[in-house]
């Protein structure tokens, strides 16, 4: 039986006679009172049509409202390069009305994700919601605890196809155990595959030679490797102005972040972790992180990291990449496509490869990994068509990854990479680049690449073409650094064969105090670090930890234990 149906035989005789009713009424309406009917018409329609399926197209269409960000890749490299397709009218919105009879109306764009958290936070407070709502964990909770968004319970039974659940079936209960509130489910998963934001450190390995280095196998090795890249002149200028190790003030995420350095500490913020005890503890006030707070803050002493880096968003640090002055950085397995590629762009001898991140000792270092499922689509309490979401969601998986996939059109085609982030709605199996990796992998050391198909045939395309030496595949040197036999997949693929991933240890709905207090305690977190890397004494990281605990962190704490007891 499926996790969330209950026994409800009672109603079963009025749920009969419900339907019937709901069927000789549709039957009986003329086309007249459809259209005086509206919204609450169609709702009517889609509960009353016993043979709607995952991919049943509606007649006539609907409208569905959603609101989105967008970013540099979209704007520039997706649409930049397309022709008579806009964010309003493109391959995706003309798929969904043409296979599902579902237009696409965004109530609000904006760019970047600091921008749509900030407009989201205002269109919550205004309770004027579009149909269908990405929203992170908190704000699901916060929505279904106001009655504001429906129970998708039923409707993810009925709609979802069979691709969709062995999608979210992959990573275990996790795609669920974020979305579903009181045992209902009440946002679909976007899941986004935890092991694709494995940490990795990406070297500039001409200047590796250059200086006469080996690749790292201990974080004294990197700490080597950042003070010759700092003061051996690796670009041969004549000038010490170059850093070791590139750092944003966002300090966390895909690129020029901390985990994978703290990793090497045995220091993991951000994430919950099991002491000795057994008990789940905040990785961010453990004392292995004061330990690497003062390392980078010996680091920047030395000038090995940007002093500025306290106000330097990623973009701006992009930059520094980009004209040659930074030889390291921890990030995710796309680095080489950015920032990286810039740099490539502008030196053609500058080359960067990912390695895996190390420990202080030189055994495997533990690759922080949170759950896949940060994000979820919520749908508007009282919206006319709730299952839309899950068709829309249903299509996406199957044109990139079913049987009827057409992967070089839908999400990756050679004009224009990111194609996939046209769709307002864009979940991916969990381990689909791994799986690619390894399929590639395997047909290239047998020496045929003809039988690959998907995904990794789109790939392998691309590979070919920067294996050509041509000026189109020139621009294709990141995907070769992500997928070739030296790559960041080649270093993930060893990380999962060799147990490296330490998963973290807390991935259900957030907690009461998780709701009223984290992001005041993440500012706290995150400005005391940047100012001890800046210069504060160490000692304010005991501060930290105190203020942390008392302003919420030990009722949080409490609380995170008691939810996995239950």
């Amino acid at each position: 039986m499926n996790r969330w149906k209950s026994k409800r035989n009672v109603l079963l005789p009025l749920i009969a006679i419900m339907i019937i009713v709901l069927i000789l009424s549709a039957c009986g309406k003329n086309e007249s009172d459809n259209k005086n009917e509206g919204e609450a018409t169609n709702k009517n329609n889609a509960s009353s049509s016993v043979e709607e399926g995952p991919l049943s197209k509606y007649d006539p269409p609907i409208e569905v409202s959603f609101v989105r960000s967008t970013d540099d890749t979209l704007e520039t490299n997706v649409l930049g390069n397309l022709s008579g397709e806009t964010l309003a009218d493109n391959r995706w919105t003309r798929l969904y009305e043409e296979s599902l009879g579902i237009k696409i109306k965004y109530d609000w764009v904006v760019k970047g994700t600091d921008q749509y958290t900030q407009k989201l936070n205002v269109t919550l407070a205004s309770g004027e919601l579009p149909d269908v709502i990405q929203v992170d964990a908190i704000q699901l909770k916060q929505l279904a605890d106001s009655d504001m968004i429906e129970d998708l319970t039923e409707l993810y039974d009925k709609y979802a196809s069979q691709l969709t659940k062995d999608t979210l079936a992959q990573e275990g209960t996790a795609p669920f155990d974020s979305t579903t509130i009181d045992g209902k489910l009440m946002g679909l998963p976007l899941t986004d595959g935890a092991i694709d934001r494995s940490q990795l450190l990406w070297i500039r390995t001409d200047w590796l030679e250059k200086l006469g280095l080996q690749p790292p196998k201990t974080m004294d090795d990197v700490l080597a490797i950042s003070k010759a890249f700092t003061e051996s002149d690796p670009d041969g200028n004549g000038k010490q102005d170059t850093f070791g190790l590139g750092l944003s003030r966002e300090l966390w995420g895909g690129a020029m972040a901390l985990e994978g350095f703290m990793a090497g500490y045995n220091a993991f913020p951000n994430m919950w972790v099991e002491d000795a005890s057994g008990t789940v503890v905040y990785g961010g006030v453990q004392p292995e992180v004061k330990k690497a707070l003062q390392v980078l803050q010996n680091m920047l002493k030395a000038q090995q990291i940007e002093k500025e880096f306290g106000i330097k968003d990623s973009g701006k640090v992009a930059e520094q990449f980009a004209v040659g002055k930074i030889g390291m950085e921890y990030g995710q397995q796309w680095n080489s496509l950015w920032p990286l590629q810039a740099s490539r762009d502008n030196d053609p001898n500058a080359e960067w490869q990912a390695f895996p991140i190390v420990s202080e000792t030189g055994d495997g270092a533990k690759v922080p990994l949170q759950s896949n499922t940060r994000l979820a689509y919520a749908v508007r309490k009282g919206a006319a068509n709730p299952e839309a979401v899950i068709k829309m969601y249903n299509l996406h998986l199957e044109k990139n990854w079913g049987e009827s996939e057409e992967n070089d059109k839908y999400y990756a085609p050679p004009e224009a990479e990111g194609v996939w982030k046209l769709s307002p709605v864009t979940p991916g199996p969990a381990f689909k680049n791994l799986a690619a990796f390894r399929e590639i992998n395997a047909a290239r050391q047998s020496g045929d690449t003809s039988a690959l198909k998907g995904e990794a045939k789109t790939i392998q395309a691309k590979l070919d073409e920067f294996a050509s030496g041509s000026k189109e595949g020139f621009a294709l040197w990141g995907w070769e650094r992500i997928y070739g036999p030296a790559s960041s997949y080649s270093v993930i693929d060893q990380y999962d064969k060799n147990g490296q991933f330490l998963m973290d240890g807390f991935t259900t709905v957030p907690t009461p105090t998780m709701i009223e207090r984290k992001s005041t305690l993440d500012k706290l977190q995150n400005e005391t670090f940047i100012n001890i890397i800046l210069g504060d004494s160490i000692d304010s990281f005991d501060k930290f930890v105190t203020d942390w605990k008392r302003l919420g962190g030990d009722d949080i704490t409490k609380e995170v234990n008691d939810a996995r007891i239950k």
